[in-house]
């Protein structure tokens, strides 16, 4: 059985490969990251299983699959309350609460052996993501970005407005200052407060606190004026308005 843990843990990491060494089982990897974690399985072969963490340092695993189709039969293992779990517990092998116990681990072992021997996986993502996060409450609060050599954390608030360019995605600050971004829009669309910000249209994401002036524009349209982004016009896309004018109040 070829098994592979993700979590950001170390500790805990460590110590659910000595429970499942007992077992008989030795894991071929052990990831801590949602970066280390795409890197790794597109450059691997999937395991049979995979025993995951929900929380992990740089965000939810479910990014994990948003950028890798995981056919792996899935136990999580996480510190969220039963409760939470229980509506999903049929599409996933198991879950397993921190600290988690040895009988408990063995049962899910067996469940896999089971019911998941074709090592498929039926898991609906954006369903356990709603009811992880039913609020909607874990967005950014910041963003990192390089610079030379360097790294420098854009906290959301400052952000005046994401936009796509040449294939690019670039923030822009209330400061006037622009950087790259490695994530696309699309990407951002699950990670920005909907509260906060809103995607006039393919190009942009602008913030509502840095709306300077919505002018008519031709075609039903809206153009919006910033505090500081003077690069291109923002142009609110005739599909989008009553959306938009609704998000505005």
């Amino acid at each position: 059985m070829k098994v592979v843990i993700i979590e950001d843990e170390k500790p805990a990491a460590r110590r659910l490969n000595r429970m499942l060494n007992d077992f008989g089982i030795e894991p071929i990897a052990m990831l801590h990251s949602i970066e280390e974690s795409i890197n790794w399985f597109q450059n691997n072969e999937q395991p049979d299983l995979l025993f995951l963490d929900i929380q992990l340092s740089d965000g939810l695993s479910f990014e994990i699959f948003e950028e890798v189709d995981i056919k792996s039969a899935i136990i999580f293992t996480t510190a969220y309350d039963e409760y939470a779990l229980k509506a999903f517990k049929l599409n996933s092998v198991d879950y397993l609460l921190k600290p988690i116990d040895t009988e408990e681990l063995e049962n899910a072992i067996k469940k896999y052996k089971e019911l998941y021997h074709s090592g498929t996986n039926s898991l609906d993502i954006s369903e356990l993501k709603k009811l992880l996060n039913p609020n909607q409450t874990n967005f950014k609060k910041r963003f990192t970005v390089k610079i030379g050599q360097h790294l420098k954390m854009i906290s959301t608030e400052t952000i005046e407005c994401f936009y796509s360019e040449n294939k690019s995605t670039h923030i822009h600050t209330i400061d006037n200052r622009t950087y790259l971004l490695e994530e696309t829009l699309d990407q951002l669309e699950s990670k920005l407060s909907p509260e906060m910000f809103f995607r006039v249209s393919r190009k942009y994401f602008v913030n509502i606190n840095e709306i300077k002036d919505i002018i008519s524009y031709t075609n039903s349209r809206l153009k919006l004026v910033l505090q500081s982004y003077k690069e291109d016009e923002i142009i609110v896309s005739r599909e989008r308005v009553k959306d938009f004018k609704n998000w505005i109040g």
